[in-house]
């Protein structure tokens, strides 16, 4: 089969959503689904397409999966997708964030079992789906003129225009620096000031137009689409997406049991150092330096599996170009805390 081949058959098993580093992130979570036998409970906390949980539930007979969405129809999605798998598959409307609700505000075997004796495992892939970039009209894409949503919820919460028209210069700079790593951040929310006193923003083509105007042709020559930068800000900033992976990572890693395993793909480098640096404080013991062994109560009751941040090899990449920014990273509980 050649690549093409390959390419079509991998979309065509998928539904067209092909999930990045599948295998790999199969095999970190397989020892602890493994060890927790018939209570192996699996947080997936971006459920999007369901293509990871749909894999992992194929794979493992005993799991039992709580499939997490902030988006009710990609959640109805999902739940059609994986409806053969009865009972061992529950999908619940909300945010990636709020496992409390997810797991101790529903009744059933799977809440039950997430209850009593932990989570064995939890996948975060991070960003936004595949599916809500092909729709059109949620304002994700720039390559397309759409109105400027950018909401994974679209019921709830503040737009991508909401963003431009109504925050400060400095306000409006900070998101495209801070979130978007973008140079022009100060000429750009100028711009958009200035711009939006003629008109308010409503849709991507004139944010675009803008963008393309404010940033130098030498930039926009060498460094991608101009856009690009800031469409991630905003939407990082409508969806409270950095506040939501931290807040996250202390919520998963507070339920794991023993043996238990978190997953987090980063497609972002703030996504990543954020994983990254609480990742490394939950691995770290906290006895004093220089003492020859832990004192009580302060060694690490986490470990790093993966050895710094993983990435999808050249072969996945050419199939699923979406996985060239993939930065994987997975921790283990080695026991619970004191107290």
């Amino acid at each position: 089969m050649n690549q093409a081949d390959a390419e079509k058959a991998l979309l065509a098993s998928n539904h067209g959503h092909v999930p990045v580093m599948r295998d790999r992130v199969t095999e970190l979570l397989a020892p602890a689904i493994e060890a927790a036998g018939d209570t192996a409970v699996l947080i997936d906390g971006t459920l999007g397409a369901g293509g990871h949980s749909e894999h992992l539930l194929r794979t493992f007979g005993n799991l039992h999966l709580i499939g997490l969405d902030r988006d009710q129809k990609s959640l109805a999605a999902a739940r059609e997708r994986l409806a053969p798998f009865g009972e061992r598959f529950v999908g619940v409307h909300t945010r990636f964030d709020d496992l409390s609700f997810a797991i101790d505000e529903n009744e059933g075997t799977i809440f039950d079992l997430a209850r009593e004796h932990g989570i064995a495992g939890a996948l975060y892939d991070l960003g936004v789906s595949s599916m809500q970039l092909d729709e059109e009209e949620r304002g994700f894409a720039y390559r397309t003129d759409a109105p400027l949503d950018m909401r994974m919820d679209p019921s709830s919460g503040i737009t991508a225009a909401d963003i431009l028209n109504t925050y400060s210069h400095g306000d409006l700079a900070r998101v495209l620096k801070t979130y978007g790593d973008e140079r022009f951040a100060g000429k750009i929310a100028s711009a958009v000031i200035k711009e939006r006193e003629k008109e308010s923003f409503s849709t991507s083509a004139r944010l675009v137009e803008l963008l393309y105007a404010v940033i130098p042709a030498a930039t926009r020559r060498t460094g991608g689409h101009p856009a690009k930068r800031t469409f991630q800000a905003l939407r990082v900033e409508v969806n409270s997406e950095l506040e939501s992976v931290e807040k996250s990572l202390w919520a998963v890693t507070d339920r794991l049991r023993v043996g238990g395993r978190a997953v987090y793909m980063s497609y972002q480098s703030l996504e990543d150092k954020l994983v990254k640096k609480v990742f490394t404080e939950l691995s770290t013991s906290k006895t004093p330096a220089g003492l020859p062994m832990d004192l009580p109560g302060t060694s690490a009751k986490f470990t790093t599996v993966t050895r710094g941040a993983e990435k999808a090899d050249q072969q996945e990449i050419d199939i699923n170009p979406r996985a060239a920014s993939v930065r994987v990273r997975a921790l283990e509980r080695l026991a619970r805390s004191e107290g």
